[in-house]
């Protein structure tokens, strides 16, 4: 925390030397080293260490792919089949980064999960979470980009839709779409955009990152009671006992990876996307890549015009406005008590919220007038039932009822239970509780 005292002592004339004109040695023990954590963190908060190798794998691997990556639409696609088969373990690169980008998202929405179970969006930690949200949100943004890369069917066609959603956009929007496309429509000029940006956006990332662990030093890290930290008796330092638990943790989260990179990898992408692009011949079924899936769904969920809105530039809105509100969620939730651990009542409409979450993410890449289960069936024999885009619309209601009246009617309403006085007596009383 920004109060801790410094410990580091150099001892060579070479550190000492450093440490009087530039302490970065000293930034790093103190962040690194001897930095107190709470002692009753869990493997949960394995997952910002689990974020910050995912991103260094993501920009080494990138850095190598753009050195024979060519962003022209005639030789995009062949450039990527080039890359596979010519360079050298040009395949494992590939599938690290195409893989990896999934892992990466994967790792976020466990953390993001994590964050809103325990309240770390809380005060004093608005700016943290806020600073999250940032780097979830070009995340986004760079995947994107990156997935249109490849120039085959389904990444020209996830620009073709993306971009004209933008395009939705009253006032600004039709600027907006033609910058990014560079003309009139997705082509070379969108493909040089995009590649470029999406070379830019990781560093970015990078950056709002190093934000963001400069917020968590200042303001010191949350943990499972939401219960500040009271003394020294509640903290341990960082190294080892963090560092072997982080490091624990990377080491089961590689060997998943490595199961997807080796056995599986193209598990997670679309067959499509092995079609080179080609604008006369639409796909049946135009889909993101899973990690974006619920907010597609909450896009399509949306058929019906409101007065003179029709219903794409509500889609449009409801989209953006679901992320919005992860930004806005300090301050929608009115409860005193962040961990909820302690708040019964709020934890079954936590466990329902990331059920519905779920369920986006399944109706997102289903067709929208499939049926979910069928009822009966009419006259001609044809099947009768809840609709795909149905079950996208109650979910997508209840995503929204969480954050804008749920999370506020609860925090007034529950009762929550006592909450320790301090970390170290939740502590003991779970090992008194495990001994009993």
């Amino acid at each position: 925390m920004s109060d801790h005292p410094s410990t580091y002592a150099p001892k060579s004339g070479i550190e000492k030397w450093l440490d009087s004109r530039l302490p970065i040695v000293r930034l790093a023990y103190d962040s690194f080293v001897d930095y107190p954590t709470p002692k009753n963190l869990n493997y949960w908060w394995t997952f910002g260490g689990i974020l910050s190798l995912c991103l260094g794998v993501q920009i080494l691997t990138g850095v190598i792919l753009a050195m024979h990556y060519t962003a022209n639409a005639a030789l995009a696609f062949d450039s990527v089949e080039r890359i596979m088969r010519d360079v050298n373990y040009g395949w494992l690169i590939r599938y690290v980064h195409a893989n990896g980008a999934s892992m990466f998202f994967f790792a976020v929405y466990i953390h993001m999960f994590r964050g809103l179970y325990y309240g770390s969006y809380k005060a004093p930690r608005e700016v943290l979470w806020l600073l999250g949200c940032i780097i979830y949100f070009l995340m986004i943004a760079t995947a994107f980009m990156g997935y249109v890369l490849p120039w085959g069917q389904m990444s020209y066609y996830g620009a073709v839709v993306i971009t004209n959603l933008i395009g939705a956009i009253p006032v600004v929007g039709p600027s907006i779409l033609t910058w990014l496309q560079g003309g009139f429509s997705v082509d070379n000029p969108t493909l040089n955009r995009f590649f470029s940006l999406h070379y830019l956006l990781p560093f970015v990332i990078a950056g709002v990152v190093v934000l963001h662990i400069w917020a968590l030093h200042v303001v010191g890290q949350n943990n499972p009671t939401g219960v500040e930290i009271k003394s020294k008796e509640d903290t341990l330092p960082f190294t080892p006992y963090a560092t072997v638990k982080d490091g624990l943790a990377m080491i089961f989260f590689l060997i998943v990876f490595s199961v997807f990179v080796f056995f599986a990898p193209d598990a997670m992408g679309h067959a499509d996307n092995y079609v080179k692009a080609n604008p006369l011949q639409t796909p049946a079924h135009i889909v993101p890549e899973w990690y974006m899936l619920p907010f597609y769904a909450i896009l399509r969920a949306i058929t019906f015009d409101i007065g003179p809105i029709p219903a794409k530039l509500l889609g449009v809105g409801a989209m953006f406005g679901a992320i919005a509100l992860i930004f806005a969620l300090p301050w929608l939730d009115t409860s005193k008590v962040k961990s909820m651990r302690y708040r019964p009542v709020m934890r079954w409409f936590f466990v329902l919220f990331v059920i519905a979450c779920l369920g986006l993410g399944w109706c997102g890449g289903q067709m929208p007038d499939n049926l979910v289960f069928s009822i009966t069936t009419d006259a001609h024999g044809n099947e009768i039932g809840l609709k795909v885009v149905w079950l996208s619309q109650l979910l997508a209601v209840y995503y929204f009822a969480f954050f804008l009246v749920i999370m506020p009617w609860i925090g007034l309403k529950e009762d929550p239970l006592p909450v320790p006085a301090s970390i170290s007596e939740a502590v003991l009383a779970a090992h008194a509780k495990t001994k009993g």
